[in-house]
C-alpha cells in the first residue's frame, strides 16, 4: 500500500469530522424528502402475492347503481353479515362510519347489532377526530348498542406523509394512549408482539387529550388495488358469490366507489389511487405473512449514515483512491436496498449519500489542487520547475513595471556538482541538491518572493520590490549559508559552494523577462570567470 498524501492521525479527524456533519444532517431530517424518493423507487415494484385468506368486500360503482343511493339502511349490512355468517368467514372488519344512530328508525341499528352477535367475529372502525380551534381531539367509536356487540375496535386513521403518500401506519393509536389497534391488525387477529414497531414513547408524554400514535412500520403493499381479491358488494349480498369462496376469509367491508371513498397514493399505486379499506387490508396481509417493514431508530439512523461517510474518507487513503470514490459513491442506497430487501428494514440513505458526495467533492478539489502544485513544482527539491519560474518572472515583470520599482532576478549554480556526482553517487548528488534547494527556499521568504529550480544544477530566485542592495544581501547570506553545510561524505575535504549572477532593473516598455534572464546569466558568467565561490551583480 502506498504512503497516503495525508498522515492517518489526520486522515481520522477528518473521519470524525465527516462523521459528526453527517449525523447531524441524518438527525435534521432535511433530506426526508430525498429519503421518500428513494424508499418509493426501491418498493414502487417490490410486491408480493397477497394472503389468501384477506378479501374486499367493495362497495362499488356497480353496488350503489344496485342497491340504492347512499347511504343504506342498515338492515342492509346486517343481510350482509348474515350472508358473511353463513358462509363461515373468519373475521369481518365492517369499515364504515357507525358514529351516530339511525335517526328515521332506531330498528335499523338493532338489526345490524344483531347481526354482528350472530357473527361473533366482527370488527369496527374507531375514527380520530383531530384537534381544531377550540376543540380537543377525539375518538368517534361506533354507537353503543353496535360496538358492545363487535368483537374488537380499531383504529381506521391513515398516516399520510407530507408529500400525500401513505407508506406506513401506526399499529396502535387512541387518545390520550395507543390502546387501540389498527383496523388492519385487529383484522389479522394476531398475537400483540407479532406485530411492533419503533418502541413506544415516554410515558411522561402522554396526554389525555391529545392522539397517540405508536409501533409504527411501513407498508409493504401487494401492489395495487386490483392485486387484492375483491367482489362486488351487490353479488355477495345477493347470493351470487358461491360461500366457498367467502369461507375462512378475512373480510374487509368498504366504500371503494369513486367521488365517495377516500383516496390515498401509495409508492405501488403512484398512476392508482388506494381507498381506505384497500389500504387496511393490505396491512392484514402484510402482517399475516410478516412482511411489515421495520424502520431503523432514529439513533441507528444517524450513526450508520455518519459511519457511512466517515469509511468513506478512509477508503480514498488506499492504494487506488479513484476506484475507492467510485464504490463509495452508491454505499448508502447499497445498504439502504440491502437492509430492505434482505431484514425489511428502512433505513433513509439520502443523508449517508450526501456526505459521502461532500467527502468526494472535497477529495476531488483537494487531488486537483495537489496536481496543480506537482505539475509546478519540481519533483526533487520541492522548489517551483522551470514552468512556474516563468511564469513568475512574467507576473512580477508586468508588475514591477506598472509600479515604478525594481525587480532582481537570481541565477544560482552549484560549483563543480558533477564532480560531486561523480565521485559519490547520483544518491549524494541528489542530497547536495536538496540541501541547497532547502536554503535556496529559506531565503526567499517573503510572500512574492519565488524559488526556482532552473535546471540540472541550476536555480533561480525572483524577488520583486528588490533593489541591488537587498539583493546583495540576499545572495551574501545564502552563500554563507551553503558554505557552512558539511562536506557531502565523510573523508571528503571538499566543500559545497555556490556561484549567483544578479540582474536588477525596473522594467520599461522595452525591457522584457528574457532580459532578464540573459543579464543574470551574463552575471554568471563573469562570477564563474572571476574563480566561483562568489557573486555578480548588474543593476541600477
Amino acid at each position: 500500500m502506498r504512503r497516503s498524501p495525508l498522515p492517518w492521525s489526520r486522515r481520522l479527524m477528518l473521519a470524525v469530522l465527516a462523521f459528526v456533519a453527517t449525523a447531524v444532517a441524518s438527525h435534521g431530517q432535511w433530506l426526508w424528502r430525498q429519503d421518500e424518493a428513494a424508499y418509493d423507487l426501491m418498493v414502487g415494484d417490490w410486491t408480493y402475492r397477497p394472503d389468501p385468506s384477506v378479501l374486499v368486500v367493495a362497495i362499488d360503482e356497480d353496488s350503489l347503481a344496485r342497491i340504492g343511493q347512499w347511504p343504506w339502511p342498515r338492515s342492509v349490512h346486517a343481510r350482509l353479515l348474515d350472508r358473511l355468517t353463513d358462509a363461515g368467514a373468519e373475521r369481518v372488519a365492517l369499515d364504515l362510519m357507525l358514529t351516530e344512530p339511525d335517526r328515521r328508525d332506531s330498528r335499523q341499528d338493532a338489526e345490524l347489532a344483531a347481526a354482528i352477535r350472530r357473527n361473533g367475529r366482527v370488527v369496527l372502525p374507531v375514527l380520530a377526530a383531530p384537534a381544531a380551534g377550540d376543540r380537543m381531539a377525539e375518538e368517534l367509536l361506533p354507537i353503543p348498542l353496535i360496538a358492545d356487540s363487535a368483537a374488537a375496535l380499531g383504529h381506521s386513521d391513515v398516516e399520510v406523509d407530507g408529500d400525500g403518500v401513505a407508506r406506513g401506519v401506526y399499529l396502535h393509536a387512541g387518545i390520550g394512549q395507543p390502546h387501540w389497534p389498527a383496523l388492519g391488525l385487529a383484522l389479522a387477529d394476531l398475537p400483540v408482539q407479532a406485530a411492533r414497531g419503533l418502541p413506544d414513547p415516554d410515558p411522561a408524554l402522554e396526554s389525555p387529550y391529545q392522539w397517540r400514535r405508536d409501533d409504527y412500520v411501513r407498508v409493504r403493499y401487494a401492489g395495487p388495488p386490483e392485486q387484492l381479491p375483491q367482489m362486488s358488494y351487490a353479488d355477495v349480498l345477493d347470493g351470487q358469490v358461491d360461500a366457498a369462496l367467502l369461507r375462512d376469509r378475512r373480510i374487509v367491508v368498504g366504500m371503494t366507489a369513486s367521488g365517495i371513498a377516500p383516496r390515498l397514493l401509495t409508492p405501488t399505486t403512484r398512476e392508482y389511487w388506494m381507498s381506505g379499506s384497500e389500504y387496511q387490508a393490505n396491512i392484514a396481509s402484510m402482517l399475516l405473512q410478516g412482511k411489515q417493514i421495520q424502520v431503523v431508530p432514529p439513533l441507528v439512523q444517524d450513526l450508520l449514515a455518519g459511519l457511512l461517510a466517515a469509511l468513506c474518507v478512509l477508503l480514498l487513503g488506499l492504494r487506488l483512491p479513484w476506484l475507492a470514490a467510485l464504490c463509495s459513491l452508491p454505499m448508502g442506497l447499497a445498504t439502504s436496498w440491502l437492509l430492505l430487501r434482505t431484514a425489511s428494514l428502512w433505513w433513509g440513505p439520502a443523508a449517508a449519500t450526501f456526505g459521502i458526495l461532500m467527502v468526494l467533492l472535497v477529495w476531488a478539489v483537494w487531488r486537483i489542487s495537489a496536481w496543480h502544485r506537482q505539475a509546478n513544482r519540481d519533483a526533487l527539491t520541492g522548489l517551483g520547475n522551470r514552468l512556474r519560474f516563468e511564469q513568475s518572472l512574467q507576473q512580477e515583470c508586468d508588475a514591477a513595471r506598472r509600479t515604478g520599482k525594481p525587480l532582481s532576478l537570481v541565477l544560482i549554480d552549484v560549483d563543480h556538482f558533477k564532480r560531486h556526482n561523480d565521485r559519490h553517487g547520483h544518491q549524494l548528488g541528489d542530497r547536495v541538491l536538496r540541501d541547497v534547494a532547502a536554503l535556496i527556499a529559506a531565503h526567499a521568504r517573503r510572500p512574492r518572493d519565488m524559488a526556482a529550480r532552473y535546471g540540472g544544477d541550476e536555480f533561480a530566485m525572483v524577488l520583486p520590490d528588490t533593489p541591488t542592495s537587498g539583493a546583495r544581501q540576499v545572495i551574501e547570506d545564502l552563500i554563507a549559508d551553503v558554505r557552512a553545510l558539511p562536506a557531502p561524505a565523510a573523508g571528503d575535504d571538499s566543500r559545497i559552494t555556490l556561484t549567483i549572477g544578479v540582474y536588477t532593473r525596473v522594467p520599461d516598455s522595452q525591457l522584457h523577462p528574457h532580459h532578464f534572464v540573459e543579464g543574470a546569466d551574463a552575471a554568471l558568467y563573469r562570477a564563474k570567470a572571476n574563480g566561483r565561490d562568489g557573486y555578480a551583480m548588474d543593476g541600477t
